[in-house]
């Protein structure tokens, strides 16, 4: 058991370390191209000699790719160029913006698509299960811009429930999280039910099931103590790996609804060239990543009883 886990985390840390690699090679390997980013177009050969001197640039690749590796570990990302500041006083309170509206889509999601999926998968073939699957299926099928636009236009135009736009800039409010959270729960509640559906036909058909329900056990015995542990093992792992999903989703949501999170914190980098703010977002998309597979793999471990420690 103690084996396993530091096995884990040795892999999470060695991937981590050659995806920050990757990254800064491309981020960081023209130092031209980086001068240029963060003193602009406008400024003269003096300047941007003096600015790679002062900080570092004229050391070989590799000192300046373990620097930066310091500095990233102890939270200093650099100089926010569109901001003004640091970019760690931006980017964190932008992150707990986005886990915000991501709890609440966990707590939504999770119940609904495996309530609706263990459902379906109990009765395979009912109408139950067409009518759970038709929805799960267009559902998932429409693109999240498009669900943002349905959205807002049946309950911002049409039936004026609910304010355009969700940048929670008066505080916190329940009634700007409506819209992206329900944006998010459609685009994917169905793709998580429908795993969970499979998952539970294929426990509901298993030898040792069969058995216990010819025993005479309660039935709703055996699907809470028997089948859904063993149904629950192929939607925790996409349940965790769409916390990876949840990243490039909530980065339309977002934009679309002028949401101050960690998304919209991408597009507008993006958009403006800051290079170290946009450093720090994707190093941190990559340790949200990182760290969720591992969790997956743990908990995926732990789930299916096949599995041995050694």
């Amino acid at each position: 058991m103690h084996v396993f886990l530091v096995r884990r985390t040795v892999y999470m840390i060695l991937t981590a370390l050659i995806a920050s690699f990757c990254l800064f090679l491309l981020f960081e390997l023209d130092p031209t191209a980086v001068v240029v980013d963060v003193l602009g177009p406008y400024s003269t050969g003096e300047q941007r000699l003096i600015w790679l001197e002062r900080n570092g640039y004229n050391d070989p690749f590799i000192v300046r790719y373990v620097q930066w590796l310091s500095h990233v570990a102890t939270g200093d990302f650099g100089t926010s160029r569109i901001y003004n500041m640091p970019v760690a006083s931006v980017v964190w309170p932008r992150l707990g913006n986005s886990a915000i509206l991501g709890l609440f889509f966990f707590l939504i999601m999770v119940p609904l698509a495996l309530g609706l999926g263990v459902l379906s998968g109990m009765h395979e073939g009912s109408r139950l299960d067409r009518v759970i699957s038709t929805v799960c299926i267009v559902s998932t099928s429409v693109p999240t811009f498009a669900t943002t636009v349905l959205v807002s236009a049946l309950l911002v135009f049409y039936l004026a429930w609910l304010p355009g736009t969700s940048s929670m800039l008066d505080g916190f409010s329940y009634r700007e999280l409506v819209m992206p959270v329900t944006v998010l729960v459609m685009a994917d509640f169905g793709y998580v039910a429908r795993i969970t559906r499979a998952a539970m036909a294929d426990v509901m058909m298993t030898p040792y099931i069969r058995t216990a329900l010819l025993k005479g056990l309660a039935y709703r015995r055996v699907i809470l103590r028997h089948a859904l542990r063993n149904a629950l093992i192929a939607p925790f792992t996409v349940i965790m790996l769409h916390v990876n999903w949840l990243i490039a989703g909530i980065v339309v949501v977002e934009f679309f609804f002028a949401y101050k999170g960690f998304g919209s914190l991408i597009v507008q980098a993006s958009l403006n060239r800051d290079l170290y703010l946009l450093e720090a977002c994707t190093i941190i998309a990559v340790a949200i990543s990182v760290t969720t597979q591992t969790i997956a793999d743990i908990g995926y471990s732990f789930l299916n009883p096949r599995i041995r420690f050694k």
